[in-house]
């Protein structure tokens, strides 16, 4: 017997009680043509459902606590996580977490975020997210991603489900920001806002990504292919504005790309198979980043490990 609780929910002078879980799922998915154009139709959709999907994914995540309960700080890396630990103890023992970020080149970095024996779970879940029935908002940037959903609380339809929310914003305050801010400087002060969804490529449906920069101070990829679960092609392409010169990355199961959002980047079509990726990004209020202007002296590391005391906007890029 489902544990699922009831809901009251009010639409004028409508009272509806219903199961939230069993309500969403009924609910009709605006097309993906109407997603496509920014249909008036699709907001009102997304706003009129938005307490009736957290609710349902409150109830879901509830129903589904044995896949919930693996997502956790457990997940990250055990040499990152004893690191990050350390520092947020003491800063100024903050050089251990940097030693394990190989630039890769200038502004873009990379290290073993997820421990690859239990990317599994974190793939599990998702998976079960992905079949849970329950509308969640592909990522509409450069285009509409098939197979992805919105993370942050400021997207609408985003994965509202406690367990995960709970798991993205430690990734964003306890590691992501405080990284970020010892590897590229300049997002002080244009980090107090987060923003994420997931994505994937698959052969013949979302192949690749143009050439294209971020409206973040700082872009955290991460791969969640499991080892077994291989793809060809699907390379991601940095480009240097001095040199002019391409590099051309793979980057493995339950690795981290940080890199400075300004760094222009592309993801290769993708001939084979499937690739899953996280993207997160910081910025600050009002959609502020940094524009070519470095400091001139990096802050001090007990500022760097500090989550900001500004409230969370209301504004998403897409």
């Amino acid at each position: 017997m489902s544990n699922a609780k009831s809901y009251v929910e009010t639409t004028g002078n409508a009272k509806v009680t219903a199961n939230a879980l069993n309500q969403a799922r009924a609910l009709a998915l605006p097309t993906r043509d109407e997603m496509l154009k920014r249909a008036p139709s699709v907001q009102r959709f997304w706003d009129s459902n938005r307490f009736l999907l957290e609710r349902a994914w409150q109830e879901w995540d509830e129903q589904n606590e044995h896949l919930a309960e693996w997502v956790s700080e457990n997940l990250i890396s055990e040499p990152l996580r004893n690191a990050v630990t350390l520092a947020w103890e003491d800063p100024a023992k903050e050089q251990a977490v940097a030693n394990l970020w190989e630039e890769v080149l200038p502004g873009v970095h990379q290290a073993q975020l997820f421990d690859v024996e239990k990317l599994h779970l974190l793939r599990a879940y998702l998976d079960g997210v992905a079949n849970a029935g329950i509308p969640l908002r592909p990522p509409y940037g450069i285009a509409l991603n098939r197979n992805g959903g919105m993370l942050d609380a400021r997207s609408e339809g985003y994965l509202a489900a406690p367990r995960f929310q709970e798991f993205y914003n430690l990734i964003m305050d306890k590691y992501m920001r405080p990284i970020a801010r010892m590897l590229f400087p300049e997002v002080m002060g244009f980090d107090t806002q987060t923003f994420g969804f997931s994505i994937q490529y698959q052969e013949g449906m979302d192949t690749s990504l143009r050439p294209h920069t971020d409206a973040s101070a700082a872009t955290m990829n991460i791969n969640l292919n499991v080892p077994e679960e291989t793809f060809k092609g699907s390379e991601v392409d940095f480009f240097n504005q001095e040199t002019g010169k391409v590099t051309r990355t793979v980057f493995e199961p339950g690795v981290a790309m940080l890199h400075r959002g300004s760094v222009p980047h592309a993801a290769q079509p993708i001939t084979g198979g499937s690739r899953t990726n996280i993207v997160l990004w910081l910025y600050g209020d009002n959609m502020q980043i940094p524009r070519g202007a470095a400091p001139t002296s990096k802050a001090k590391a007990i500022a760097r490990w500090a989550v900001p005391n500004t409230l969370k906007d209301e504004l998403a890029p897409f």
